[in-house]
């Protein structure tokens, strides 16, 4: 579970309603056919605009949001040194058995086309292909999310409108122009909460998550063509160092051990 994603949520949640309690009454910004006519336009308009299967995948893209751990960084450098070390001591094809280990599909794709004896130029142009194809996917789920944003304050307004409409035939009862026109903003609230607190949001942590994914992928093709190239662990750590930031380096030493230990380990495991 994303901490930062549920705590933001809950907490932007619970300060809204808190508002609201101090200042009125929360019944009064309850109305089921002013969430409708939001919540129904907007999933209308984003069936209209993007594919029936790009739609239902929403669900994982969520899951993705909320509950999805991504490597970190400095573990991915750390397994890809001790990889380096083992190929520099036992040869390319002692990898092999290391890779069957790896639980990132596209770290074990690279390491395993090095063990068959692909091509550097190969090797580099099929892993920043899927790169590509994977960014591109990424932002499809972003956009999704951006599209609802942007709809859900157009349909709430609609919503107002239709209100206004129905309140302006009522005029001739001045004791239903308050609560008419109080029901009529109402679906402008949910656009506003919605898009604001909800949809955009999203997009945004989606967009984050993805730059952390390129990033490591990113690190995992340098490591990669630099265990091919043969180049010593030490100057491919310092290499990879280069992709993060000053303070995450720091964690590298201590997790390099541990990964040290489960590689060889699970080598260990294989042989037998």
């Amino acid at each position: 579970m994303d901490r930062a994603t549920l705590l933001g949520m809950i907490g932007g949640i619970a300060v809204l309603t808190w508002g609201i309690y101090m200042g009125g009454s929360l019944s009064a910004y309850i109305d089921i056919p002013s969430f409708l006519i939001v919540f129904g336009g907007v999933i209308g308009a984003v069936f209209i605009s993007f594919p029936f299967s790009k739609v239902i995948e929403t669900t994982k893209i969520l899951r993705i949001v909320f509950f999805e751990k991504q490597l970190e960084a400095e573990e991915v450098i750390s397994t890809i040194v001790n990889l380096a070390d083992i190929a520099r001591k036992e040869g390319l094809l002692a990898l092999e058995d290391s890779a069957s280990q790896l639980k990132d599909d596209f770290l074990k794709r690279g390491i395993l086309l090095v063990v068959d004896g692909t091509d550097p130029e190969l090797v580099k142009s099929i892993l920043e292909t899927e790169l590509s194809f994977l960014e591109e996917r990424h932002k499809e789920g972003q956009s999704l999310f951006e599209t609802m944003g942007a709809l859900a304050p157009a349909f709430g307004m609609i919503g107002t409108i239709i209100g206004l409409i129905n309140m302006l035939k009522r005029l001739d009862d001045p004791s239903a122009v308050g609560p008419g026109m109080a029901t009529a903003l109402i679906t402008t609230f949910y656009g506003s909460i919605l898009a604001n607190l909800l949809f955009l949001p999203i997009a945004a942590k989606l967009k984050v998550r993805s730059k952390q994914e390129i990033l490591i992928k990113e690190v995992m093709i340098e490591g990669v063509l630099s265990i091919q190239a043969g180049e010593n662990p030490r100057i491919i750590e310092e290499k990879l160092k280069a992709f993060l930031a000053p303070k995450m380096r720091k964690n590298i030493n201590v997790k390099k051990a541990a990964e040290s230990g489960e590689i060889n380990a699970s080598r260990q495991t294989a042989k037998v």
